[in-house]
C-alpha cells in the first residue's frame, strides 16, 4: 500500500494537485519554461555563459565515474562538481581528499542529501545511490528545482516511474537516465539501420547479461560502522539489521534495495531492446523463470534468469537472459543485444559496438565501434539543461521508466512463479491473480522517506 506523504519533508511537498503522468509521452509534446522555478519560488536562469554547479550523490562506485566525467568536461562545458554526498562519512573524507589532490581545489561534503537540495547555489545533481533511492531522490530534486542525472535503473518499482515523469514535467526539470549507449555514435547508427530495414522486419530482440558474480557468503549481522548514517542509507526501504552483505555493493542482490542483474547491468540492454525493436510501451504478456544453482549464499535474487516479454499486437518479442558464471559468448557478445530480422541479424556488444550479418550465409554487413559515449551522454544532459529542451535529450525520463519497468515485470513474474497478463496503457496486471501482482507495482515506504502521492 502507498502511504500518505503528509510526513514528508515540508520543503519538498507542494499542495497543488499533480497532473496525471503517461509513460509513453513524447518529450517534444511539452514546452519547457526558459526560466526555471524552484519549489520555494526562487528562480535561476542558466545561460550559455553560466557555470552549472553539480553535486554527486553516492560516491562509492559509479559516483566516482560521474565526478571524473563531469570534471573532464568542466572547461569545455562550463560545469563543475561542487559537492559530494554520501551517508558514509568515511567514504566522503577519502573522496574529498582525492578530489583536491587531482583537481587542485576543495569540494564540499555532506552526508544528508536533503541539505544539498536546500542549497540554492547547486543547479543539478547526479544520482549514483542504491536503486531503492533513485526515484524519491529524483522527485525531491525536481521539487527543489534541481536537474537530475539518475543512474540505471531509474526506479525500484513501476509506480515510481509514473511519479518521476509527473515531477519532471510539473517542475520543468531535465531528468536524464544514465543509459549512455543512447548517446553512443555507433549504437545510434545501429538503431537507424534497424529503423531503415537493413535486416528487414525486426521481430525479436534479445538482451544478454553475463557478469561474473561470485559467491558472497553470508556475513550475518554486525554493528553499524562508525561514520555511516544507516538510517539514511536505508531511506524508504525497511531498516533491517546492518549487514556487510548490504553496504556498499551487494545490496544489488536483495529485493528491498536492488533488482538483481536484470535491474542492474541489464537496464542498458532492456532499454536497447525496446529502442531497437521500436516499441514504446510495456508488453502484454510476461513470463520469467530462473534460480540459484551454484552458490548457497545470502543473495535473494536469481543468479540465472530468463524472461520473455510478448507484444502480440505488434507481433514482436523480447527475450532477456542473465547468466552469472562460466558461460559462452554469443557472436562475441557477453553483455549486449541481438536483434533478429527477416533479412539477417544484428549483434550489439556493450555500449559502443555493433555488427550485422545478412542472409542465410551470414555475410557481414555494416559495423562500427566508437567509444566516448559516457562523455557524450553527460554533454547531452548539459545541452538540455541550458536550452531547457527535453526534446533533445537522448535519455529522457520516459525511457528510464520503460526500460526499468521491463526489468521489474520480469522480476514480478519470477517471484510469483507464473505467466502474467498486463495492460500496457493502464500499466496494471489483469486476469487471474491480478491483485497479488498489482501489489508488487509499488512498495511500502518507511517514514519520513515517503513517495508523495501529490507531486
Amino acid at each position: 500500500m502507498q502511504q500518505s506523504s503528509n510526513n514528508s519533508r515540508r520543503s519538498f511537498i507542494r499542495s497543488a494537485a499533480g497532473k496525471a503522468a503517461v509513460a509513453a509521452i513524447a518529450p517534444s509534446a511539452f514546452a519547457m519554461a526558459e526560466t526555471t522555478q524552484t519549489a520555494s519560488g526562487n528562480s535561476r536562469i542558466i545561460g550559455a555563459n553560466d557555470r552549472i554547479r553539480i553535486a554527486v550523490l553516492g560516491i562509492n562506485g559509479r559516483g566516482k565515474t560521474h565526478v571524473e566525467e563531469i570534471m573532464d568536461l568542466a572547461a569545455k562545458s562550463n560545469v563543475e562538481v561542487v559537492a559530494l554526498c554520501d551517508p558514509d562519512m568515511n567514504l566522503l573524507k577519502v573522496a574529498a581528499a582525492d578530489f583536491e589532490k587531482k583537481y587542485g581545489k576543495k569540494v564540499a561534503i555532506e552526508q544528508d542529501f536533503r541539505k544539498i537540495y536546500d542549497d540554492k547555489t547547486i543547479d543539478a545533481v547526479t544520482l549514483a545511490t542504491p536503486n531503492h533511492w533513485h526515484a524519491l531522490q529524483t522527485i525531491w530534486a525536481c521539487q527543489a528545482g534541481k536537474d537530475v542525472y539518475v543512474e540505471k535503473p531509474a526506479t525500484h518499482n513501476i509506480h515510481e516511474g509514473k511519479k518521476m515523469i509527473e515531477a519532471a514535467y510539473k517542475y520543468n526539470r531535465i531528468v536524464q537516465h544514465g543509459v549512455q549507449l543512447r548517446s553512443s555514435v555507433a549504437i545510434r547508427e545501429a538503431v537507424k539501420h534497424l529503423e531503415e530495414g537493413l535486416i528487414g522486419k525486426v521481430y525479436m530482440s534479445r538482451g544478454l547479461v553475463y557478469r561474473r558474480r561470485p559467491d558472497i557468503g553470508n556475513k550475518g549481522i554486525s554493528p553499524i560502522p562508525a561514520g555511516l548514517n544507516y538510517d539514511l542509507w536505508c531511506g524508504p526501504a525497511p531498516m533491517r539489521p546492518f549487514s556487510k552483505n548490504l553496504v556498499h555493493y551487494n545490496w544489488h542482490w536483495h529485493w528491498n534495495y536492488g533488482n538483481g542483474d536484470v535491474g542492474n547491468q541489464g537496464i542498458h540492454e532492456t532499454d536497447l531492446c525496446m529502442w531497437g525493436l521500436g516499441v514504446d510501451q510495456l508488453p502484454e504478456r510476461i513470463t520469467s523463470m530462473g534460480g540459484k544453482f551454484l552458490w548457497d549464499d545470502c543473495k535473494e535474487v536469481p543468479e540465472v534468469q530468463t524472461s520473455i516479454y510478448h507484444y502480440p499486437k505488434q507481433k514482436k518479442m523480447i527475450q532477456f537472459e542473465v547468466r552469472h558464471w562460466n558461460t559462452n559468448l554469443e557472436d562475441g557478445a557477453g553483455v549486449g543485444n541481438i536483434f533478429y530480422g527477416e533479412k539477417g541479424y544484428m549483434v550489439v556488444k556493450g555500449y559502443n559496438t555493433y555488427e550485422t550479418y545478412l542472409g542465410e550465409k551470414r555475410e557481414k554487413g555494416p559495423s562500427r565501434s566508437e567509444g566516448g559515449e559516457l562523455g557524450l551522454h553527460f554533454q547531452n544532459w548539459f545541452d538540455a539543461i541550458r536550452t531547457r529542451d527535453m526534446s533533445i535529450q537522448n535519455g529522457p525520463v520516459q525511457t528510464g521508466h520503460l526500460s526499468s519497468s521491463l526489468a521489474h515485470l520480469g522480476n514480478i513474474s519470477y517471484r510469483l512463479g507464473r505467466q502474467l497478463e498486463f495492460d500496457p496503457v493502464a500499466e496494471r496486471f489483469i486476469g487471474e491473480g491480478e491483485n497479488e501482482a498489482n501489489a508488487m507495482l509499488s512498495r511500502d515506504y518507511r517514514a519520513p522517506y515517503l513517495l508523495p502521492e501529490v507531486i
